[in-house]
């Protein structure tokens, strides 16, 4: 069993049941199968093989997820990208994925024409709209007349998508899962949440996320769940479409949550139908989720934490642990995963003793795409080593009090430190940097950079940022920028960030 011919099967099934509604546009579970169906056959007579790359640089959209199923249909490795890559990120990520088609918005052509340009091994690209650039081909324009199952056995061994994170040296580093792993992810989560073919689910998340893509996206089809896609984050137009298809399912990260109790008009929506609210890719203090949990009347909330080379999985906080532990990571792992604290001998930590929390189960990665070293000091023993610092109470209820990797978490998108000062290192009146994440009350923490600034020079602040936005995708780009005559740095030359951090707290 996979994704696959899960999809298939549902098809079968029920065939008249309504499967996606995104906008103006919606399928049956046997309308959406048979144009995944025309798109796949289409993709093999263009001469796209299994186990080739495909990358996917799109919104959310009804095609996202057609798009996905016809290559996991025909065997291709999907390559899910940030749609708010720039040019340099989107460079590196196509071409370290072996990428050899991409199919993208008409937003990001340009982008992905200029990437196509310099990486030979980028033999198409195709358009959800009709292409701007000749050359290119629309997905229109692909679709084959023949709407059977593609010839193609899939097996639970064959690679299914590559999810790329941050890595130790800067550089993004593409978590590779096979069909098993993420059909695991989605039994798992099935049993944890009890999902089942009535489930209503609402798409507000980036796709490309781990979490909204295999928790929610994914199960969904895997159960025959209903879906209803947003491109764009609008809470007004959740809160309709919550009270029009009388959604049973949300997931949403802080950020959106913060919003979503900031709308003028939320008061006048039902939002009763929601059995199940699910938040987690950043953190969400005890204090939020107190005021969701008045807003919408109920306790069915789930705290997930976890990180995209567990599938996502990793430990969560039920509904009723919310009643007395809100606030907390949770103690017991997602149904597949297993949950330690180990201090840095292997040893799980006592309560009160900060530790790594380390996972493990069927669902955890394969391993880092073409990335043998990082793979062996992250995959350790059959656990995965995920970097964050935690410690348990006396109950063995983890909460999670510091990120030893230094990501910055802001607005749900992860930012890894060392990228941005990589970029920010090379600008020539910089002579120190160092990238923090400072406490905000919307986006959960912001991107500051602690510049010391190289001797006789003025950085130019507005300067600075239209260089940022050369290098940098926009939600990597420092929000705020202070000046330091020197860095906190141990004898090794090491930058020591938690001392860093409380200085800038303390002013």
């Amino acid at each position: 069993m996979n994704i696959v011919n899960i999809l298939a099967q549902n098809a079968v099934r029920h065939p008249e049941k309504m499967a996606v509604v995104y906008e103006d546009r919606s399928y049956t579970y046997g309308e959406f199968n048979e144009i995944v169906n025309r798109f796949a056959n289409g993709l093999l007579d263009l001469g796209v093989n299994k186990g080739e790359k495909v990358a996917l640089m799109m919104k959310n959209s009804d095609f996202f997820a057609i798009s996905y199923y016809a290559c996991a249909k025909i065997g291709a490795v999907i390559v899910p990208m940030n749609f708010r890559l720039v040019e340099r990120e989107a460079n590196y990520i196509l071409n370290q994925s072996d990428s050899v088609l991409v199919i993208c918005d008409q937003d990001y052509e340009e982008l992905i024409q200029a990437s196509k340009n310099g990486i030979p091994a980028i033999r198409q690209v195709i358009t959800v709209e009709t292409p701007s650039i000749e050359g290119n081909l629309s997905i229109e324009a692909i679709l084959s007349k023949d709407t059977s199952e593609p010839s193609i056995e899939i097996n639970g061994t064959d690679d299914l998508h590559i999810l790329y994170t941050s890595g130790t040296t800067g550089d993004p580093k593409g978590a590779l899962f096979d069909h098993q792993r993420v059909t695991n992810v989605n039994v798992g989560m099935i049993g944890t949440f009890g999902y089942n073919a009535q489930e209503k689910f609402i798409h507000i998340a980036p796709l490309y996320h781990a979490a909204q893509l295999v928790i929610c996206l994914t199960s969904s089809f895997f159960v025959g769940g209903f879906n209803v896609i947003h491109r764009e984050f609008n809470p007004a137009a959740i809160f309709r479409d919550i009270e029009k298809y009388k959604i049973t399912n949300f997931f949403a990260v802080p950020t959106m949550y913060k919003l979503m109790l900031e709308y003028a008009d939320k008061d006048q929506y039902d939002v009763s139908s929601i059995n199940r609210f699910s938040y987690g890719a950043a953190p969400m203090s005890a204090e939020q989720v107190n005021q969701c949990i008045k807003f919408f009347k109920t306790h069915n909330f789930y705290s997930l934490c976890g990180l995209t080379e567990g599938g996502p999985t990793g430990v969560f906080l039920s509904p009723e642990e919310h009643k007395t532990k809100v606030g907390s990571a949770g103690k017991d792992g997602l149904l597949l995963t297993e949950v330690k604290v180990v201090a840095p001998n292997g040893l799980e930590t006592k309560a009160g003793e900060v530790g790594e929390l380390i996972l493990k189960g069927s669902t955890i990665m394969k391993e880092y795409y073409k990335k043998p070293k990082e793979t062996a000091s992250t995959l350790r023993d059959g656990w995965l080593y995920t970097g964050d610092l935690g410690v348990k109470d006396d109950e063995g209820y983890i909460s999670i009090v510091d990120r030893s990797k230094d990501m910055i978490i802001s607005g749900g998108e992860n930012v890894y430190s060392v990228e941005v000062e990589n970029v920010l290192s090379a600008h020539p009146q910089i002579a120190d940097i160092a990238i923090i994440g400072t406490p905000d009350p919307q986006w959960g923490e912001v991107v500051t950079a602690v510049i010391v600034q190289k001797n006789g020079e003025t950085i130019d602040l507005v300067e600075l940022e239209a260089y940022c936005r050369k290098n940098l995708s926009g939600y990597k780009i420092p929000r705020k920028v202070l000046f330091e005559n020197e860095l906190p740095r141990n004898t090794s030359g090491k930058l020591m960030k938690f001392q860093l951090r409380e200085t800038v707290k303390s002013n």
